[in-house]
């Protein structure tokens, strides 16, 4: 009888905590990203099969995801702190011009425009900033009104220049090899950077004090500021870093291709916000995790790549990625939903 009691008592302890478990599973931000990944790779490992699952479709899909996966970890960080920044799609044609025109056009060090062109993202990241706190305009239409002025600027400054709206550059073999080398003929040096710089993102959303201060600005700013977080210092700080990374990937574009153009990074605008949403974080701020934006980047860019390798219409690419954010969007409130329900359970 003894033995008995202690079994069913075992089993309904067993049960508390494997509920506990899945509740605290449910409440990761990340937990639709990672079943949405899952099921994409699925899809296009059978639907392609050994072409997607070879060297080659992994190098497709990862090069892709490490240009725009640079540019998503900062707007995620915004994203969670109730921000949004359309800019970088003009950062990152401004500073791969200025890189090519500094040391291709005019023959100038690599590293002189390396930090020119750096300090360029910096410093649109800084404006972006001082207009969001001074102005309180929302940053939707702030970074929309500065991504065409940089744009224009851009356009300016090129033709003025050079008398063209494209420039070259041939860059030294170490600078070559540190930003723009391609590893075994086939994957960019630029996934080692995005690993990097996810490490760092990581570290300061979920390790770092700064963490809970981008979650509580992303909740609610008035009372972040009561409690005394310095929201000024926090969203200029995080406006810059979404400078900086979006012309370090314009200096990674220009060592790749040896080659600058006005017309580019628009793409990176929409395609960085829908890796973060697919990610699990939320329009509305306050929600999200570093994880779960890179496999939304993962996601995103097997979609993306792995359509062409299968006999689909190449066109059925922006219908499935439509499909799938607002999928994402959907999934991201139902397991909001969920976890709300569960630690209101909890507490009670």
């Amino acid at each position: 009888m003894a033995t008995a009691t202690q079994q069913k008592s075992t089993t309904a302890s067993a049960r508390p905590s494997l509920q506990s478990s899945l509740g605290q599973l449910v409440r990761r931000p990340e937990t639709g990203s990672v079943l949405g990944m899952i099921a994409v790779f699925v899809f296009f490992a059978l639907a392609a099969g050994k072409i997607f699952l070879s060297p080659a479709g992994f190098a497709s899909w990862l090069n892709v995801a490490a240009e725009i996966g640079i540019v998503a970890l900062p707007v995620g960080l915004l994203m969670i702190a109730g921000e949004l920044d359309l800019s970088v799609g003009a950062v990152i044609p401004a500073s791969s011009l200025t890189l090519a025109v500094i040391s291709g056009h005019y023959g100038q060090p690599e590293i002189v425009g390396i930090l020119a062109a750096l300090g360029v993202g910096l410093l649109v990241g800084a404006a972006n900033g001082f207009l969001v706190i001074r102005t309180e305009v929302p940053s939707l239409i702030v970074t929309i009104g500065m991504m065409f002025a940089v744009m224009g600027l851009t356009l300016g400054f090129s033709v003025m220049l050079t008398g063209s709206t494209s420039t070259s550059i041939v860059p030294d073999a170490f600078y070559k090899g540190l930003l723009g080398q391609f590893i075994g003929g086939m994957f960019q040096v630029t996934i080692f950077w995005w690993i990097a710089f996810a490490l760092v993102i990581g570290y300061v959303l979920h390790v770092a004090p700064w963490g809970n201060w981008i979650y509580a600005l992303g909740g609610d700013k008035i009372s972040a500021r009561n409690a005394g977080i310095p929201t000024e210092r926090l969203t200029m700080s995080l406006f810059m870093t979404s400078g900086f990374c979006s012309a370090f990937v314009g200096i990674s574009q220009a060592m790749v291709y040896q080659s600058a153009q006005v017309a580019g990074g628009q793409s990176f605008i929409f395609n960085s916000i829908m890796c973060v949403v697919i990610g699990g974080v939320l329009l509305t701020g306050g929600f999200g995790s570093v994880i779960g934006i890179v496999l939304g980047t993962i996601t995103f860019s097997m979609v993306n790549q792995g359509i062409y390798f299968t006999g689909f219409d190449p066109n059925l690419g922006s219908v499935i990625i439509g499909a799938l954010l607002l999928l994402a969007v959907l999934m991201n409130d139902t397991f909001r939903q969920m976890a709300l329900s569960y630690s209101t359970k909890k507490k009670s």
